[in-house]
């Protein structure tokens, strides 16, 4: 089964290409993504590895977890699966529907 990674505090040179070449010296991996800001195009500095195998995907995260990776100390760990949360911002700022923030009397 698939295992999903999260390595945290990434340099902002490392490309998905750096991020597959670190992962696959243990193993097979499917996908190495590091996000980037849609806005400036710049890297947020972290990143997703999916490997095939659970037992390499255990392998790498305990050789490179808190290991340096040019000049930086990464994080890596299994990646929390996502949650929908409806309450993303924007507008409002999670009042309830219908409250404007005016005083009521």
């Amino acid at each position: 089964m698939a295992k999903n990674l999260y390595v945290g505090n990434l340099s902002y040179s490392v490309t998905d290409d750096d991020l597959n070449q670190l992962f696959a010296q243990f193993g097979q991996v499917d996908s190495a993504r590091v996000i980037m800001d849609r806005d400036s195009g710049r890297s947020k500095g972290f990143g997703f590895v999916e490997m095939a195998d659970d037992n390499e995907a255990q392998a790498a995260i305990d050789a490179l977890n808190g290991k340096d990776n040019n000049g930086r100390v990464i994080n890596v760990n299994e990646a929390k699966p996502r949650t929908e949360n409806n309450d993303r911002g924007g507008f409002g700022g999670g009042r309830p529907r219908g409250d404007r923030g005016g005083k009521r009397f």
